[in-house]
């Protein structure tokens, strides 16, 4: 930006050259990762599609999807939901490592076929269940549906963590019996 003297006698021999950068400026460039917030989807997943785009948009930042597949009448869903969002949202666990997203799955709505529909697909036998996405690929490796593990608040900080950490360069962990994964 350039800023002639509002003096006339001076106004040809003294222009002003306002940089529009510092020295301190720093440019980011896509491979860069920033500290990441964690978000949580206020809706409840009850269609295929909402979950394929939840994990389209999850692969397209780098930041992992962890789904809990439950179902209104589970007593034990009403336990383990609260306290995932409270260690995501209000802790802010895997913000450090890379940031989460995370939402529920009504694992017995109709339009994901039933508890044999596309439940059945990802391994998804009990509930709650917990199952990260990275990359679009489903982390069987790493479910958990434990009833402890999932009430154990130390766990899930752990098990949140090395999900965040993913952040796009994890493996599927689909392998078939763990036999060809990572």
């Amino acid at each position: 930006m350039i800023n002639p003297a509002v003096n006339s006698a001076h106004a040809l021999s003294i222009v002003r050259v306002v940089a529009p950068w510092t020295a301190t400026a720093k440019r980011t460039f896509s491979t860069t990762r920033a500290l990441t917030k964690n978000r949580i989807y206020p809706t409840t997943i009850r269609r295929e599609e909402e979950l394929q785009t939840l994990t389209l948009m999850s692969a397209s930042s780098r930041v992992p999807l962890i789904t809990m597949w439950m179902t209104n009448w589970c007593q034990s869903c009403k336990v383990v939901s609260p306290l995932m969002k409270e260690l995501i949202e209000e802790e802010g666990v895997g913000e450090a490592e890379g940031g989460v997203a995370y939402v529920e799955v009504e694992m017995d709505s109709p339009d994901l076929g039933g508890v044999g529909g596309l439940a059945l697909r990802y391994g998804i036998n009990s509930m709650p269940t917990l199952l990260a996405f990275d990359r679009q690929e489903p982390q069987l490796e790493t479910k958990v549906s434990r009833l402890d593990d999932l009430k154990s608040k130390a766990f899930l900080t752990k098990w949140i963590r090395t999900e965040a950490a993913r952040h796009g360069s994890g493996g599927a962990g689909g392998s078939f019996m763990g036999l060809f994964g990572r």
